[in-house]
């Protein structure tokens, strides 16, 4: 396991929408037959690392949520920005890679990709370049557990406007953050139902907005409401959420989002299903999908984001297992 290697990735502040600088660093410093910078077209590049002709490919994403904290090495352990998410991926498969190059394989690639925690900018990219493969095996912090099935996302913006007025007389005037609880409410009752394979739906709302004077009601409130849904929410979240509009008296605008769904997972790699999501439902062309990585989901995007070197080394054990075994069917 090259830790020199892993310092160096995790000294660069990858940020979403700054990937370009590293990117352009992995293309230089990682050594493969083959290699291809593509552009995202918002100023950041993905990366195709190949090894022959791939019929597997590996993949994770190089952007990291803000803010950025710089790394540090324990005897046992890795800190910093992107040890966990998803950078420790990157020097899994990485280090895979070159383990099955040494053993005199091939038909393998590393795609490195933009953009996941906004978006999955890359991995839209990417589809879009008719680039096929049988499998695909997406690295997130997984504990090392193939992903079985994941929730959906569905993102929508919400406005509600009201009537400005002195606070001293509210009888006059419809404060914004009042529609907004009544909202906020009635979506807090709403019964999703408890789905038997990936649990409860939840959201959470975010961006929130409402810049008035302590003095006067609030003519506008924004916000952002983000759902987590099951095999059994995703079809109900869109109506339920134009309904509640309706009720209140809010614009809604429907920011889209992905499906829940189910991946491959393999005899004798422990499984189980996530909450989170990935690239996974955006990356086209590939007939089977897979999920698996070290580290766990319940530091990432956390100030004491770290992972576990005997994780890492792992994981390079499970990406090399997976190979062999699909290079077989």
């Amino acid at each position: 396991m090259d830790l020199e290697l892993f310092r160096q990735l995790l000294d660069f502040d990858s940020t979403s929408g700054r990937e370009r600088e590293v990117a352009l660093w992995l293309s230089n410093t990682l050594q493969a037959p083959s290699r291809e910078l593509m552009e995202v077209g918002d100023g950041t590049l993905n990366l195709l690392l190949s090894w022959g002709r791939p019929e597997v490919v590996f993949c994770t994403h190089m952007d990291t949520v803000p803010p950025y904290i710089p790394p540090s090495f324990r005897a046992d352990e890795v800190l910093g920005r992107g040890s966990c998410d998803a950078k420790g991926q990157i020097l899994a498969m990485y280090t895979a890679c070159k383990r099955l190059e040494s053993a005199g394989h091939s038909g393998f690639a590393l795609l490195l990709l933009a953009g996941e925690e906004t978006g999955s900018l890359g991995a839209k990219a990417f589809s879009k370049t008719g680039f096929r493969a049988p499998f695909l095996v997406v690295g997130e912090p997984t504990e090392n557990k193939m992903v079985s099935a994941s929730k959906g996302t569905a993102s929508f913006d919400v406005e509600f406007t009201g009537k400005a007025f002195h606070s001293g007389y509210p009888q006059f005037g419809v404060s914004a953050v009042d529609l907004f609880n009544d909202f906020y409410n009635k979506l807090k009752a709403v019964d999703w139902g408890e789905d038997p394979e990936l649990g409860n739906t939840t959201w959470n709302v975010g961006l929130l907005l409402s810049d008035n004077p302590q003095n006067v009601l609030s003519p506008k409130l924004s916000c952002r409401i983000y759902f987590r849904t099951t095999f059994a929410s995703a079809g109900k979240v869109g109506p339920v959420m134009e309904e509640l509009a309706r009720s209140t008296q809010a614009r809604l605008t429907a920011r889209g989002g992905d499906a829940p769904a189910r991946y491959v997972t393999l005899e004798g790699i422990p499984s189980a299903p996530v909450a989170f999501g990935s690239d996974a439902p955006h990356l086209s062309g590939f007939g089977h999908k897979m999920i698996v990585g070290p580290g766990t989901i319940r530091v990432a995007h956390r100030e004491d984001e770290h992972i576990l070197i005997r994780d890492l080394e792992d994981a390079v054990d499970i990406y090399t297992r997976i190979f062999l075994r699909l290079a077989k069917s």
